[in-house]
């Protein structure tokens, strides 16, 4: 029976795309793809996932916690170091701690949303 076996593509909406693009792109360091949507923003990824933000197509307003329950993961090299060149640019959520999936951080991005930061195993 066929299913899903991998994430092939994750969208945040965001209050104000001009901010959250310079957040993603300035502070994070990823690179928006060539080519976009007029109302969003798409990412270029190392992994078969697609990673973009765009302008809401429902009242981000009716609530204060945007995506609640969602858990968008991004793998990093060197988690230590990414913290501390984030420092002072991002809201820590929560600090280094072991998972069964290795070491993780959680910080959130201008609307809230919290973004696992996952360190990778050293190849």
């Amino acid at each position: 029976m066929p299913k899903p076996t991998q994430l092939s593509f994750a969208s945040l909406q965001v209050r104000d795309l001009k901010a959250s693009r310079q957040f993603y792109t300035d502070v994070l360091g990823f690179q928006p793809a060539a080519q976009s949507p007029p109302d969003a923003c798409v990412f270029e990824t190392q992994s078969g996932a697609s990673f973009a933000i765009r302008k809401p197509l429902v009242d981000l307003g009716a609530t204060n916690q945007l995506g609640w329950g969602i858990s968008l993961w991004f793998g990093v090299t060197d988690l230590t170091a990414l913290l501390h060149r984030l420092e002072g640019k991002v809201k820590l959520v929560r600090g280094i701690e072991a998972s069964p999936f290795g070491n993780t951080a959680i910080i959130a991005d201008p609307d809230g949303y919290w973004l696992t930061l996952q360190e990778l195993p050293h190849a």
